[in-house]
C-alpha cells in the first residue's frame, strides 16, 4: 500500500509563528541571553496552547547539522536553566544523525495550575469499538472480547445491554509530566477529579454514538464540543461501512483535523489489510483530500502529533483492544499532540456557555453544564440565562462550579463546567440555551440569513423546504422561507438562504457555523445575519 511519508525531521525554515523553535546550539549564554531565551521559550509555549517542540542542532534554514556528543550535555543543561526560567517541563522525545553530530527534539510543556487540555470525539459506525476503545485508554486494562471495557464507561444499562452508545459522555486520560498515564496510577481510573488533579496534559475524550439513528445526538457533540482533534474509529473486519464516510465528512467540513484508528485488527489479517487500503484510498477523495500517514512506529506517532494541526495529515493507526497491540503508539500520539485552539483569546471575551445537560441535584438545586465558549465565570457571579419561550433573557446567579467534578471558584474558556445557578426551574431551562456575560446585551431570534453549502439531497431544496438545525448544542427544525437570488438548491450548490425557527427562539451570532439535515440530507452552512425576534415570518 502506498501512503505520502511525513517530512524526515524539519519542514523548511524557521517560522516566526507556530510552536516550533530551531536551535543550532544553545553553549553557556549570559544572564541577559537566559532571559531573552525564556521569553523566546514563553512565546513558543503561547503559540501552542502551552506546549512546543525544540530541534536542537538545526538551523534557521532547517537543515541538520547537529550538536557533537561532547557538547550535547551542555547544550541541554543550558536547555534545562531556560525552562525552569519561562516555568516549563521538558523531555527528549527523539534522537537523529545529522551532518556532524546528534539532532535533539525536545517537547516542552508550560506548568500550569490547570493542566494542558485537549477534547477529542470519538467517532465512526455502530460496532466499531468506540467505547471499547477509551475504557481500555483509560483504565489501562485490556477488554475480554466481550464488553468488559465498553461497560466500564457506559451511561446506561441499555448501552450495556445492546453494547450501542446512545448518548454523549465524557472521559478524561490524563498524562504526568513524563507522558506517562495517570490513570494507571489510582485505585479509580475513571475518577475525573483524580485524574484531572494529578495530570499535566488531559485528553477530553467525548464518547458519542455511531449508529445513524443516534446522527442527531452525535451532531450535538461534535457542535457543542468545540474539538481540538476527532478520532475516527473502523472495525478492521466491517470496513468502511455505515456511518463511517458521513462522519469522516463531518470532522472534514467543520475543519477538525482528525486520526483514524483501525480496531480488532487481532481477528482478521486479510481483512485489516482490505480495511486499511479502503481508508487510504478514501482519504484521498477530493472532498477529503487528506494527506494518509499509516503509523508503524512509536517515531511516527510523534512526527505525527507535531504535524497534525495543520490538518493535512490523517494518521493512521492499527490497535486491538484485546492483545493491546498498537496502543502504545496512540498513547504517545494523544499525550503529544498540542492544543488546537487558542482559548486564551477566546477566555478575554465576555462568558458564553451553551447548555449541553441538566440536572437536579438534592441539595444543590438546578445545574447545568457545557463547554464555555468563550470568557470566564465565576462563583457568586450573575449572568443572563434564556433566551426562554416568549424570546426573554433573565438573571441568574452562579451557585457553585465544577470543572471534572472538581469544585473551584472560577472556571473558563475551553473547560467543560457545570455551574449550580438560582432563579430558575428545572422544566423552564432546555438544552441549547445559553448563559451569558450581562454585558453582551443577546438579541434572541427566528430568523438566520445563512451562506449553505448543500451536500446531499435527492431532489431540490425550494423554499417551504424543512429541515433540522444543529448549532452549537442548540437544535430545531426549520423552514426555508427565502433563497437569494434562485428558485432551488441541488446537491452541491451553494447558496443563500434565510431559515426561519419553527419552534421557539434561539441565541444565535454571525459566523457560527450551522448543520441542516433531514432524512438523507445534509448540509452545513455559516451564519451571515441574525434577525431580532419578530411575531411571525413571511
Amino acid at each position: 500500500m502506498e501512503h505520502k511519508d511525513l517530512p524526515e525531521h524539519v519542514e523548511g525554515p524557521e517560522r516566526q509563528d507556530g510552536n516550533v523553535e530551531y536551535k543550532l546550539y544553545l553553549g553557556s549564554p549570559s544572564e541577559d541571553r537566559l532571559e531573552r531565551l525564556a521569553t523566546q521559550m514563553r512565546y513558543r509555549l503561547a503559540q501552542g496552547g502551552g506546549e512546543a517542540f525544540y530541534e536542537l542542532g538545526v538551523s534557521d534554514e532547517g537543515e541538520l547539522v547537529g550538536i557533537e556528543e561532547d557538547s550535547l550535555e551542555r547544550a541541554l543543561s543550558t536547555f534545562e536553566k531556560v525552562a525552569k526560567i519561562a516555568g516549563a517541563d521538558w523531555r527528549i522525545t527523539r534522537k537523529v544523525k545529522g551532518k556532524s553530530g546528534v539532532v535533539v527534539e525536545i517537547h516542552v510543556r508550560q506548568k500550569l495550575e490547570t493542566p494542558v487540555q485537549i477534547i477529542v470525539p470519538l467517532l465512526g459506525n455502530v460496532d466499531s469499538g468506540k467505547s471499547t476503545l477509551i475504557g481500555v485508554l483509560c483504565t489501562g486494562e485490556l477488554d475480554d472480547g466481550n464488553g468488559l471495557s465498553a461497560s466500564k464507561v457506559a451511561r446506561y444499562l441499555h448501552e450495556i445491554v445492546n453494547r450501542r452508545t446512545s448518548s454523549v459522555s465524557t472521559h478524561l486520560l490524563g498524562f504526568d509530566s513524563e507522558g506517562k498515564s495517570v490513570n494507571e496510577t489510582l485505585l479509580d481510573p475513571l475518577s475525573e477529579n483524580q485524574v484531572y488533579l494529578k495530570s499535566k496534559k488531559v485528553v477530553v475524550f467525548v464518547d458519542l454514538a455511531g449508529h445513524e439513528r443516534y446522527l442527531r445526538t452525535t451532531l450535538k457533540g461534535v457542535l457543542g464540543h468545540t474539538p481540538d482533534y476527532a478520532l475516527v474509529a473502523v472495525a478492521s473486519n466491517m470496513g468502511t461501512v455505515g456511518t463511517f464516510k458521513e462522519h469522516i465528512g463531518i470532522s472534514t467540513i467543520l475543519g477538525i483535523p482528525f486520526c483514524v484508528v483501525i480496531t480488532k485488527i487481532d481477528l482478521d489479517r486479510y481483512n485489516y489489510k482490505n480495511t486499511l487500503d479502503s481508508v487510504v484510498r478514501l482519504l484521498k477523495l477530493p472532498g477529503v483530500n487528506k494527506i494518509p500517514v499509516v503509523i508503524d512506529s512509536v517515531e511516527d506517532a510523534i512526527l505525527a502529533a507535531r504535524h497534525m494541526s495543520s490538518g493535512r495529515i490523517t494518521p493512521i493507526f492499527s490497535v486491538s483492544n484485546v492483545t493491546g497491540e498498537g496502543m502504545d503508539k496512540l498513547k504517545t500520539f494523544l499525550e503529544l499532540l498540542p492544543p488546537r485552539l487558542d482559548w486564551e483569546k477566546q477566555a478575554s471575551l465576555p462568558f458564553v456557555l451553551y447548555i449541553n445537560d441538566k440536572f437536579m441535584v438534592k441539595g444543590t438545586g438546578l445545574v447545568v453544564s457545557g463547554l464555555i465558549n468563550q470568557g470566564s465565570v465565576s462563583v457568586g457571579q450573575e449572568v443572563l440565562l434564556g433566551p426562554f419561550k416568549d424570546g426573554s433573557f433573565r438573571e441568574v446567579k452562579v451557585k457553585s462550579i465544577h470543572v471534572n467534578r472538581v469544585n473551584v471558584f472560577t472556571s473558563r474558556a475551553g473547560q467543560i463546567a457545570s455551574l449550580a445557578i438560582t432563579n430558575a426551574d428545572y422544566a423552564e431551562v432546555e438544552k441549547g440555551m445559553v448563559i451569558l456575560d450581562r454585558g453582551i446585551k443577546p438579541i434572541a431570534t427566528r430568523q438566520i440569513q445563512a451562506d449553505v453549502h448543500v451536500l446531499y439531497h435527492p431532489t431540490t431544496i425550494k423554499p417551504g423546504y424543512q429541515c433540522v438545525i444543529h448549532l452549537q448544542t442548540h437544535r430545531q427544525p426549520a423552514r426555508i422561507i427565502r433563497i437569494e437570488g434562485r428558485e432551488a438548491l441541488r446537491t452541491g450548490d451553494k447558496g443563500r438562504v434565510v431559515f426561519w425557527f419553527m419552534k421557539k427562539p434561539a441565541y444565535v451570532v454571525e459566523t457560527q457555523t450551522l448543520i441542516f439535515r433531514e432524512g438523507r440530507t445534509k448540509g452545513v452552512g455559516k451564519v451571515l445575519s441574525v434577525y431580532p425576534l419578530s411575531p411571525s415570518a413571511s
